[in-house]
């Protein structure tokens, strides 16, 4: 992504920042709420580019002087808002490495990540550093402690009023550690350099075609990182980051048309809120340009329903993981035309080509670590297999955990392959298509099942909100079962209603080779899902629920 006058021999994507700041010093860069105006309007604090880029500087210089150094991982605990979009680039600035670890993940699992990863200092709210002070052998590496304030706290003001100089990091130097959800394991430190983040916004750019100018509502706090470089405003969400899905989306509706969003990141389930709330009303969001939904398959109906809701604008689903983003996407009007059917019939979800510069292959379903020999003999056209990727933003290792690097990663002529995790095939026509994670298929020993090609199917009755296939063992035996969350209001109350919902399951599962020999159902009020986007199902905690019944 080096732009004229960039030393192609640097990378850094805080740089970009004060590029920005020279080129559109005065266009706004954060809007961040501080509450409501006598009108009922968010009133928002407003920060320029220039302005963006001094809080840079000053959170900058004030971590040099606490002790803050180049290459010193530094824990980051503060809430969405200015403090996390200034304090991340002013230690990508000085070459100090952010460790963002989800803190809605759980005490036990947040505390393991924090003893593995090692802090050398933590810049967090007053909350956090009451918790190191709890927990005191979880944080024992942690020599540096600063408090920040809340979403609207400003950087310290130095006594330096030169600019800061920014550390010469190149491509292949450390940038930030960066969690994993955990919805299908323990969460993992994934490494990032700054050489990926930088190819991560070029990709977006192309991609999408974003322009600087562009009004951002990311509702992923970690997504509004990339605003800054691409020349984006990032508008702040009123959403609570531990449970986005209890959002209220009056408030995102309002923030997008008083702002006039034109891009908005968040999950299928987000996105499920606003829509059933602007189809209520009859509300359009004309000034959205596009809408990316990740974190879970999105729903056909979803994107059909945002159709009518945005107007010229378009939706997307863009795949990739914490270790690789983006790999490929796929728009709506790409969806919504054979590959909706095909997904209603059991085959998979459509996730797109692979963007340029990225190279994917299938390959044979293997548990096992693979070398790189496995690369020789990818599967043909719909053979379903294990899916590894390769390119610019594909990163090389977890923080302090060889073995799983060992698993997920292949060396082969200077690249590093990555294992998705997921399976899936491509069609003849080079799209991917993903029939869910390899640690959830469902293997009974005579044929095997895979989740988003079985619930693909389930999920088209109208009582049903979601559904997830689970391993139901009995006497030794495994046996592919599927349990149902129903919409609100449809579960089912008596023993006749369930009677009932299960023949309209098992009907509609007899048309499709993908779930014809499925006949276990149950049923359940709230799946449990991951933290960061609410819509990851954590189908192993189902199947140990349903494990007796």
């Amino acid at each position: 992504m080096t732009e004229i006058g960039m030393d192609a021999s640097v990378a850094n994507v805080s740089r970009f920042l004060d590029a920005m700041a020279f080129r559109q010093g005065e266009t706004p860069a954060l809007k961040v709420p501080k509450g409501r105006d006598v009108d009922g309007r968010i009133d928002y604090l407003n920060l320029s580019f220039r302005e963006l880029s001094g809080e840079q500087d000053a959170w900058g210089f004030h971590l040099k002087e606490r002790g803050i150094c180049r290459g010193a991982r530094v824990l980051l605990m503060v809430r969405p808002g200015l403090p996390l979009i200034a304090l991340s680039f002013a230690l990508f600035k000085i070459g100090a490495v952010p460790v963002v670890i989800d803190p809605g993940m759980g005490l036990k699992s947040f505390l393991s990540c924090v003893r593995r990863t090692q802090p050398d200092a933590m810049v967090g709210i007053g909350l956090a550093i009451w918790v190191a002070r709890v927990f005191r052998r979880a944080f024992r590496s942690v020599g540096i402690r600063v408090r920040v304030g809340g979403p609207l706290s400003r950087a310290p003001q130095s006594a330096t009023r030169e600019p800061l100089e920014a550390a010469d990091t190149g491509p292949a130097d450390m940038a930030a550690i960066l969690f994993t959800s955990g919805s299908t394991g323990a969460p993992k430190g994934v490494c990032y350099e700054h050489g990926m983040f930088e190819a991560q916004v070029a990709a977006i750019r192309e991609e999408y075609g974003i322009e600087p100018g562009e009004i951002d509502l990311p509702m992923l706090p970690i997504f509004a990182l990339f605003n800054p470089a691409l020349g984006m405003t990032t508008v702040v969400p009123e959403i609570n980051p531990s449970q986005p899905a209890t959002v209220d989306p009056a408030k995102i509706v309002q923030a997008i048309e008083q702002c006039g969003v034109t891009n908005s990141f968040g999950s299928p389930v987000l996105w499920k809120k606003i829509g059933a709330y602007c189809e209520a009303r009859q509300k359009r969001l004309p000034s959205l340009k596009r809408i990316l939904m990740a974190g879970a398959s999105a729903p056909p109906e979803l994107m059909r329903q945002f159709q009518d809701i945005l107007g010229d604008g378009q939706t997307f689903s863009p795949y990739g993981a914490t270790e690789v983003l983006p790999v490929a996407s796929i728009a709506d009007r790409e969806v919504l035309g054979d590959a909706a059917e095909r997904t209603a019939q059991g085959f998979g979800t459509c996730v797109g080509r692979p963007l340029r510069g990225v190279d994917v292959r299938i390959l044979a379903i293997s548990d096992e670590p693979l070398e790189s020999a496995a690369l020789d003999s990818p599967l043909k056209s719909g053979e379903i297999g294990e899916i590894v990727v390769t390119g610019p933003s594909v990163t090389k290792e977890y923080d302090q955990l060889p073995d799983a690097t060992r698993h997920a990663k292949i060396s082969a002529e200077g690249r590093i392959w990555h294992r998705m995790g997921d399976l899936g095939y491509f069609d003849d026509g080079g799209y991917l298509w993903f029939c869910g994670r390899q640690a959830e298929r469902v293997d009974t020993g005579r044929k095997i099942y895979y989740s988003d090609c079985c619930e693909g199917v389930f999920n088209r009755l109208p009582e049903v909100f979601r559904t997830a296939l689970i391993g139901w063992r009995s006497g030794g035996t495994v046996y592919p079962a599927v349990v149902v969350e129903p919409v609100a209001g449809a579960f089912p109350k008596t023993e006749a209603d369930r009677a009932c919902y299960i023949e309209a399951l098992k009907k509609i599962g007899a048309e499709s080779e993908a779930t014809r020999s499925i006949d276990r159902f149950f049923f359940e009020k709230a799946f449990p899902v991951d933290v960061r986007h609410n819509a990851k199902i954590h189908r192993f905690t189902l199947a140990k629920r349903f494990s007796n019944r």
